[in-house]
């Protein structure tokens, strides 16, 4: 187990905050885990769990301790058709999702060059491209900080939503995730319907996509328009999509007849918060070292040497421009510290 003071997590944020913690702790298996929680005091806290730190907004030094997940390992199951992945809560999800498809366990093919850790991928309901993670999350294990308990939750226990879980609100920073185990399938049925992946296969010729092709597809499209955080720092999509009542919807479409849209329900429709930064004229626009990605409304960088509360300043100005202009509110995705 590490346990280090004055840790500084310039690695731990794809952001690029220089920021540090008072303490920081690294569990790599379930006791060491169990052991962390016994020795924690009040003056370690405020507590911030964190994975790799691809959805972390920092805004400044943190004043408690920091915890990360260093436990690796994929243990697989076969049931009929179906194959359970029990994967260390430190494994980079992506490298699960290159696992499957050499497997030839599907499922996970859209969600693919997402940045994260596995543990991470259970809190925060990873999703892109029409999939979430939560349709293939079968159970999670976890260590209740309070009493050092193992505890295993079932899906349904999450009460998974829209980048959201019970894990970011009444269980925000109660437990130390150690393995989510992912339900995939020997029956390859793919995704073709969102965003750009249809084009992609016509410019390739490609029909009938194996998993494989689906992957490689899906990693061209996010290559294309999201930056590379070891290049510029930034943390993927900030901002959530929200989503309108039939109501909202149709006003806005009567004023915004080009508007792009999702229907999600019978009566609500989900409204590309990109989209609307773009039509405010943020798209590749900059508020000192912080800016709007050019290729992709919805992200937001790290010029070089920005803060947090840059980042901070820059986010609250664009909810503000895109409140006054549609009369929505958009939230960020981002765990802003």
């Amino acid at each position: 187990m590490k346990d280090i003071r004055d840790y500084g997590l310039l690695e731990h944020n794809t952001f690029g905050i220089a920021a540090s913690c008072k303490r920081f702790l690294e569990y790599s298996s379930i006791q060491e885990a169990v052991d962390l929680v016994s020795q924690l005091t009040d003056e370690d806290r405020p507590l911030l769990i964190i994975g790799e730190g691809s959805n972390l907004l920092l805004k400044g030094d943190y004043s408690g301790t920091v915890i990360h997940s260093a436990i690796h390992g994929i243990e697989v199951e076969q049931t009929g058709n179906d194959y359970f992945l029990r994967c260390g809560s430190g494994e980079l999800f992506d490298d699960i999702v290159a696992y499957a498809v050499a497997h030839r366990y599907y499922g996970l093919e859209n969600l693919s060059l997402i940045p994260g850790e596995v543990g991470a991928s259970a809190v925060q309901n990873i999703g892109a491209y029409g999939v979430e993670i939560k349709d293939f999350i079968h159970s999670i294990e976890a260590v209740e900080i309070e009493s050092g308990k193992l505890i295993c939750f079932s899906n349904e226990d999450c009460q998974y939503g829209y980048r959201q879980s019970k894990f970011k609100h009444e269980w925000r920073d109660k437990y130390l995730i150690t393995a989510v185990t992912y339900r995939l399938s020997s029956l390859f049925e793919p995704h073709l319907d969102y965003g750009n992946i249809k084009t992609k296969l016509v410019e390739q010729q490609i029909k009938k996509p194996t998993a494989e092709q689906l992957r490689n597809i899906i990693i061209e499209i996010r290559q294309e328009k999201l930056p590379d955080p070891k290049v510029t720092g930034n943390a993927g999509s900030f901002f959530m999509n929200p989503i309108v009542d039939e109501k909202k919807y149709k006003q806005l479409l009567s004023d915004y007849p080009q508007m792009p849209f999702y229907r999600v329900s019978q009566n609500e429709y989900k409204i590309p918060a990109g989209w609307m930064i773009e039509q405010c004229g943020w798209k590749g626009r900059a508020l000192g070292k912080a800016a709007v990605h050019d290729k992709q409304a919805l992200v937001l960088i790290n010029l070089g040497g920005a803060t947090g509360k840059d980042i901070v300043t820059l986010c609250e100005t664009i909810q503000r421009d895109v409140q006054k202009r549609f009369g929505i509110w958009i939230n960020p995705e981002v765990n802003i510290r």
